[in-house]
């Protein structure tokens, strides 16, 4: 199988990371940056902590793409009423 596309910035590649979305030209997983994002980290301190392997710009795709599967699979991540 060929690589795929994600965006501009984002790639899924049989042959980096098992398929998991990686920014191109690196082996950084999109999961890794978004963690950051999560934790409250400073997007300007995770292009530093990646030493300029992504930009602000490939962060921002990142977080796009994850609300735009987020919103899609919402219902996936839903708790019924009763496990609350």
């Amino acid at each position: 199988m060929k690589r795929k596309l994600l965006g501009r910035y984002i790639v899924a590649d049989p042959e980096i990371c098992h398929w998991k979305p990686t920014f191109i030209g690196t082996r950084i997983m999109v999961s890794q940056v978004l963690e950051q994002v999560a934790s409250g980290m400073v997007w300007e301190a995770i292009v530093d902590e990646w030493r300029g392997s992504i930009t602000k710009e490939a962060i921002a795709e990142a977080v796009r793409l994850a609300s735009q599967a987020f919103y899609k699979h919402a219902d996936d991540f839903a708790l019924e009423l009763t496990q609350l």
